[in-house]
């Protein structure tokens, strides 16, 4: 099995997870700049719609999107995802908002068309992490257990970081905790990032 990431992107998510759920795979790093693999593919054949994550299974299928490919590790994992049906919809509604919601903005923080859509995406963000720190059932976000959404909402912390949004004081406490977690540092490491 092989996740093609770029380092500190979305991917990073499902890095996390991937090492979370103890799964065995490859790493191919992707150049998102020039769509070339670190083998020298081109990654647009890899996956046509340019960007990452991808995960490629042992059989050659290849699964796309942070939603589907958590989703997937966390069948593979249950201990990493809410209890029982309930739980499987909860997860993916979590992941759902996070895509959405937090994901989604960052294209207009990176690469805005105006300085008034920057800001509106910035008070967007803000709200959104409002709302997401007051969703939090313990340390994680469904409770003492860690999540293939938390390692989502961890990325777009480090995204948050980066581009100077304050976010609220529980979810700095949230990275903190993530931060330590082995499989978050063998990921930044990885990466790169550590």
């Amino acid at each position: 099995m092989k996740l093609y990431y770029s380092p500190g992107a979305c991917s990073l998510a499902d890095h996390i997870a991937m090492h979370e759920a103890g799964l065995t795979f490859d790493r191919v790093r992707v150049d998102l700049a020039t769509k070339q693999t670190e083998t020298g593919e081109q990654f647009n054949q890899i996956n046509p719609k340019s960007y990452v994550p991808t995960v490629e299974m042992d059989d050659g299928q290849r699964l796309t999107e942070n939603v589907a490919i958590l989703s997937w590790v966390a069948q593979r994992k249950p201990a990493l995802a809410p209890n029982g049906e309930p739980g499987s919809l909860r997860l993916l509604e979590m992941l759902a908002f996070i895509s959405t919601e937090i994901h989604k903005q960052f294209g207009r923080v990176f690469k805005p068309t105006s300085d008034a859509e920057a800001a509106a995406a910035r008070e967007k963000l803000d709200q959104r992490f409002q709302l997401i720190a007051a969703m939090f059932a313990g340390d994680y976000l469904f409770g003492s257990d860690v999540s293939v959404a938390d390692a989502y909402l961890f990325t777009m912390l480090r995204w948050a970081n980066h581009v100077g949004i304050e976010v609220p004081a529980k979810l700095n406490e949230f990275a903190e905790r993530m931060r330590t977690r082995p499989a978050v540092q063998l990921a930044l490491k990885h990466e790169g990032l550590d």
